[in-house]
């Protein structure tokens, strides 16, 4: 019982301390801490991430028009888990400084590279150039006691996600190896086309929020992922996964893979990045199209992607906060001064961006595109922005998003509120370019709204994991759990 005093009062103490510090805060910060000292004193036990977890469970609701086949392509590998630290460490190398690398050469490129992405706590993904060396840090990597083998590679990620739905049926298209083959999901259509006699690693370095290397110390729990994998560099698998939606007769078309271009020659690429729009073009345009970004380095490829070709013809993305801004970046578009992100990506940052592409490259009265859906994913929340008169069912959406990103870093079938916690801002304004609305948090009523010139935001908060077992893979689960509870209008 006195556990529970001391409590009480020391959240009265840091209550009226706050409030001598700025006595000017907001009622609904005020009003947030408030229920919490009351919600204590009554003897409640319901905190902000248990109010959230069953308000999400009573928002999140199917569509009304459900999909029933989806294919999925072209990227697919075998993600090879294990510890950074610990494989650099098996491989001689020492924490020093961080120096990021657009491409990688050698061991010390890697290790310079996930130093410095590590420090940042922010995830990344780079190619490996030299065989010989890729080839000899897998074979360290794969003999490694702890070392993990999952299915890889965003299609097949989340080609497996939706899978885990009896009612769908699923076809997966990119090179499958026997091992990958092994890894999936027994109910996943695989082409024969798509087989092939090896499998492509990918390696997973790992690190957990607090790990120390050295003077080196995470702010939170990432991944730092490298191959030198040239099927999926190539799409390989694009004529395959074209040729295999006639038969299939998909009601949505998924595709991603095309940050794995950046090895390739600036003709290849172009060569590819033609081939993928003129296969995209070819669906029927009552199929919507999903793309799925990843961490790319290269600004013309990603100029092309957003100006020229892919933007245009697919009707929506999805992507984190270092795929946004480093589109942005490459685009000149809105805050694209900004260098990196400083801690939790502000929202109303974001939101100045979302609504750039949307209404620069999505489609408007003045524009012919497809785009009308972006699906913005970060640690500590998430926003959906689609274009008003398209898509259904999106509150629904970004909260699946968001309880699925809690359970899955923590393994758990439902959201354990023992093992979660709020890393949301309390209160946000919804734009930094012009005047806006301010959103206060309300862990009862999560997703919150706002318009914007024939655009609807629709934010929810992340319940992050403390202790996350696996952070790979989080971003595509996202992706397919908030497409699994989107609908889309009728032409």
């Amino acid at each position: 019982m006195w556990q529970k005093s001391v409590g009480v009062g020391l959240l009265a103490l840091a209550t009226g301390y706050v409030f001598l510090l700025d006595p000017d805060l907001p009622d609904s910060v005020l009003k947030y801490i408030s229920d919490a000292f009351l919600s204590q004193r009554r003897g409640n036990l319901t905190s902000p991430e248990s109010s959230m977890s069953v308000a999400w469970d009573a928002l999140i609701t199917r569509p009304a028009k459900r999909w029933n086949r989806i294919a999925v392509g072209v990227n697919a590998c075998v993600d090879v888990v294990l510890s950074g630290v610990r494989l650099l460490q098996a491989l001689g190398s020492n924490p020093g400084t961080g120096q990021d690398h657009l491409v990688l050469h050698s061991v010390k490129d890697l290790e310079d590279a996930f130093i410095h992405f590590m420090e940042r706590g922010a995830a990344a993904e780079r190619f490996f150039s030299d065989a010989g060396s890729f080839n000899h840090i897998a074979e360290t990597a794969l003999k490694y006691p702890g070392a993990q083998l999952y299915v890889g590679g965003n299609a097949a990620l989340i080609g497996q996600k939706l899978a885990a739905d009896p009612e769908l049926q699923v076809l997966l298209c990119g090179p499958i190896g026997p091992k990958l083959h092994d890894l999936l999901d027994e109910n996943i259509i695989v082409p024969p086309g798509s087989m092939q006699e090896q499998d492509e690693f990918h390696l997973i370095l790992e690190y957990r929020e607090g790990e120390e290397w050295g003077p080196l110390r995470a702010p939170n729990a990432n991944r730092f992922i490298f191959s030198h994998d040239l099927s999926n560099g190539a799409m390989n698998t694009l004529e395959t996964f074209v040729s295999s939606l006639e038969e299939f007769q998909p009601d949505l078309v998924v595709l991603s893979g095309l940050h794995m271009m950046e090895g390739q020659t600036r003709e290849i690429r172009q060569e590819r990045l033609l081939k993928a729009v003129a296969s995209i073009s070819d669906i029927r345009t009552d199929v919507p199209v999903h793309l799925e970004l990843a961490s790319m380095t290269d600004p013309e490829l990603m100029t092309k992607i957003i100006h020229q070709q892919v933007f245009p013809v697919v009707n929506s993305i999805g992507l984190n906060e270092q795929e946004l801004l480093f589109l942005t970046q490459a685009a000149s578009g809105p805050h694209a001064s900004l260098a990196s992100w400083n801690g939790v990506p502000d929202v109303g940052i974001v939101s100045d961006i979302l609504f750039w592409i949307l209404r620069e490259h999505g489609r408007t009265p003045r524009k012919q595109s497809e785009l009308t859906r972006i699906h913005f994913h970060t640690l500590a929340y998430h926003v959906l922005a689609t274009v008003d008169g398209h898509w259904a069912n999106q509150v629904a959406a970004v909260a699946a998003g968001a309880r699925v990103a809690g359970m899955q870093a923590c393994a758990t079938k439902t959201i354990d509120v023992s093992r979660v916690y709020l890393k949301a801002p309390l209160e946000f304004a919804t734009s930094k370019m012009e005047a806006a609305s301010r959103v206060s948090l309300n862990p009862s009523e999560p997703v919150s709204e706002w318009h914007r010139e024939g655009i609807t935001f629709h934010y929810t908060p992340v319940l992050v994991c403390k202790d996350p077992l696996r952070t790979v893979g989080l971003g595509d689960a996202i992706s397919a759990e908030g497409l699994l509870y989107s609908e889309v209008y009728p032409h």
